[in-house]
């Protein structure tokens, strides 16, 4: 028997956020740490082959347009055409937004609402959507947050609710 679909290889980019963020108890206050990516993925026992680049540890309301350059030539220079880009959330839509169509990849950006870390944190679920929507949508750059894959030219993230929805 063979298979109908073969996985391909995802390039997974991290630029920090929440997702990657640790409690340093000495300055009360969370800080974008070493990423966690990798021991997400190797916990969740993901077979597909992958490549965990880091390109910064920033929050995202520190990132600038220097900094959404180096992402999108990162994207833009990558050979592979399935991207998972770790994002905070706060700034998730503005990145996504620079990169355009991707240049007939699929980008696909995620963040959590609560640092890797932490016990309850969304951030293994989420990864686990993004790396998923590499591998099968079609090209485009996409934000998964909270259950859903949303094309990134139609999301926002609504403070209020704590949650991204389509505009």
């Amino acid at each position: 028997m063979t298979d109908a679909f073969t996985a391909p290889s995802v390039l997974v980019l991290t630029t920090g956020g929440t997702i990657d963020k640790a409690y340093f108890d000495a300055l009360s206050a969370y800080q974008v740490g070493e990423t966690q990516i990798g021991k997400l993925l190797e916990t969740a026992r993901v077979a597909c082959p992958h490549e965990v680049r880091e390109l910064m540890r920033k929050d995202s309301l520190e990132l600038n347009d220097e900094d959404r350059a180096t992402i999108a030539a990162a994207v833009r220079d990558a050979t592979a055409t399935h991207i998972v880009i770790t994002h905070g959330t706060d700034t998730m839509t503005e990145t996504a937004r620079v990169l355009g169509d991707a240049g007939g990849k699929t980008v696909v950006f995620v963040g959590a609402l609560s640092p890797a870390r932490f016990a309850e944190s969304d951030a293994p679920f989420n990864l686990g959507m993004a790396f998923a929507t590499a591998q099968v949508a079609p090209p485009g750059v996409y934000i998964t947050m909270n259950g859903t894959v949303f094309p990134a030219s139609s999301v926002v993230k609504d403070r209020a609710r704590g949650a991204f929805v389509s505009r």
